[in-house]
C-alpha cells in the first residue's frame, strides 16, 4: 500500500485548519500591515520546495507556501468581516477601522 496521497492530504487539511485562526489572530492584533511577511514566507516555501526530492516533504512545504499566500486576501478579508461585525473588532485598534 501507499501512503504518499493520503499524507498529503491530511497534511494539507490540517495546513489550511492551522492558517484560519492565523488569519484571524494576525489581523485582530495588528491589522493589514503584515501581509508582506505572509508574501515573503509564501514565496520562500514555494520557491525551497522546488528544491526538495522528496515527494511528501516538497508537497506539504508547497501547501504552506500556497496557503501563506493565499492568506493574504484572506487578511484583507477579515478585515471586511471585522468591519461588517462578523468578528470582534480589537479595541485598541478601533481607530485603523475608521480610517476607510
Amino acid at each position: 500500500m501507499y501512503f504518499t496521497g493520503i499524507i498529503i492530504a491530511i497534511s494539507t487539511f490540517v495546513i489550511i485548519g492551522i492558517f484560519h485562526p492565523i488569519v484571524i489572530k494576525t489581523e485582530y492584533h495588528t491589522g493589514t500591515r503584515y501581509w508582506w511577511v505572509f508574501l515573503v514566507l509564501g514565496l520562500a516555501s514555494v520557491a525551497t520546495a522546488l528544491f526538495i526530492e522528496n515527494v511528501i516533504l516538497s508537497s506539504v512545504l508547497g501547501v504552506i507556501g500556497a496557503s501563506f499566500l493565499w492568506s493574504i486576501g484572506e487578511l484583507f478579508d477579515q478585515r471586511k468581516r471585522v468591519l461588517k461585525g462578523w468578528f470582534p473588532m480589537n479595541p485598541k485598534r478601533k481607530n485603523e477601522y475608521t480610517e476607510e
